[in-house]
């Protein structure tokens, strides 16, 4: 069975000492000790935070010894060199990262990342045991005109190629609707799970019906405490990553600790 992963995406916010009130809080929540805790976040979900690179040292001290794990929004392609303004996944593991956000639309669309790019950095990331969660989804016009999985297959297969089956249990995939981010629109339960669907099984004619199994898609877009429950009873969604939910400390501790009807 496939442990959901919930993953706060906090973009371009928060300064260190508003990450640090953050995590305390949330920690606050989260008691260390797992066996009889009724917070969801400690057996039964994966819980990620994604702050900014300079909020990164902070954030892991406080996260040490806690079931709560650390992520990074972005990463190089390159190890080390002269590429001014950029963060090497070398550095990123140091600060106790075991998580990587990779392909993000913003990424995409901003800074004019391609699936080539974003291929070079997914097996950096793996070289280096940092777990990409691999952004992919449609823009609105895509969407309109029924684009939305030849968009999701194309990004997949050329973001995942020259990956094995033993990479792949590494990676997650994040499905976006562009159109959904930050929006306040979503796609209904439903229709996102027909996505997901779709992307399972194209892992699964990628690598294996296995892989493609135990392979977790998170649903990103507008996600918020309110309907996060609707989403996670669907079979094929297994998890979020979470944008502005994700920057107050209540809203996303009711994200994580959705309920699910058995």
């Amino acid at each position: 069975m496939r442990k959901p992963l919930i993953a706060g995406n906090w973009k371009m916010n928060k300064t260190v000492s508003e990450a640090v009130d953050f995590v305390n809080r949330l920690k606050s929540h989260i008691p260390l000790n797992p066996p009889g805790d009724s917070f969801r976040g400690m057996s039964d979900v994966e819980v990620v935070i994604c702050p900014t690179f300079v909020t990164l040292s902070e954030v892991g001290k406080i996260l040490e010894g806690s079931s709560i794990k650390l992520g990074a929004q972005n990463m190089y392609m390159q190890e080390n060199g002269a590429y001014t303004g950029e963060i090497s996944p070398l550095m990123l593991k140091e600060l106790g990262c075991r998580y990587v956000i990779i392909g993000h639309s913003e990424r995409r669309e901003y800074f004019k990342e391609d699936n080539k790019l974003i291929n070079a950095k997914i097996k950096l990331a793996l070289k280096y045991q940092l777990r990409p969660i691999l952004c992919v989804g449609e823009t609105l016009s895509e969407y309109q005109d029924n684009q939305t999985i030849d968009v999701v297959r194309t990004e997949i297969r050329e973001g995942l190629a020259g990956i094995d089956e033993e990479q792949m249990s590494q990676v997650a995939i994040a499905y976006e609707p562009i159109w959904a981010i930050g929006t306040g629109e979503t796609a209904t339960p439903s229709d996102a799970n027909k996505v997901h669907k779709i992307i399972r099984k194209i892992i699964s004619d990628m690598f294996d019906a296995k892989t493609g199994e135990k392979t977790r898609i998170q649903y990103g877009g507008s996600v918020k405490p309110d309907n996060m429950s609707a989403l996670m009873e669907q079979p094929d969604i297994d998890g979020a990553l979470v944008g502005g939910a994700s920057l107050s400390a209540e809203s996303f501790i009711r994200i994580v600790n959705y309920d699910k009807k058995d």
